[in-house]
């Protein structure tokens, strides 16, 4: 699929298959640090939207990477997946429903909050 056809939004369900495939996104986790240390999803790393434009600079150098973003709820994830993709990560993706959905859906040993 090419990059620009990648929709903003993707399914905790699409994101589970995609991450045990043998070439997974990097899942990024854009809550705040005092959520990350209430729950977090294994693999992901944490860039918190309040530092957000200052973190990605250093930590996102590949424009052709494949990003999915995931906060609480998925309404964080949209505003970072869709600053990323302005600043020409076209392959970025928020995680609808965001952790919350995760746990309901996927792995109900995350806590919900």
């Amino acid at each position: 699929m090419e990059a620009t056809k990648l929709p903003l939004e993707t399914s905790v369900e699409e994101v589970h298959v995609l991450l045990d495939s043998p070439n997974p996104p990097r899942l990024i986790d854009c809550r705040e640090d005092d959520e990350w240390h209430l729950c977090r999803i294994d693999g992901a790393e944490l860039v918190p939207l309040s530092q957000f434009g200052e973190l990605a600079r250093h930590r996102f150098t590949h424009p052709d990477e494949h990003l999915v973003i995931y906060c609480h709820h998925g309404m964080r994830s949209q505003r970072a997946a869709l600053w990323l993709r302005q600043q020409g990560f076209a392959r970025s993706q928020s995680m609808q429903g965001g952790i919350d959905l995760w746990s309901d859906r996927i792995d109900p040993s995350v806590p919900r909050y």
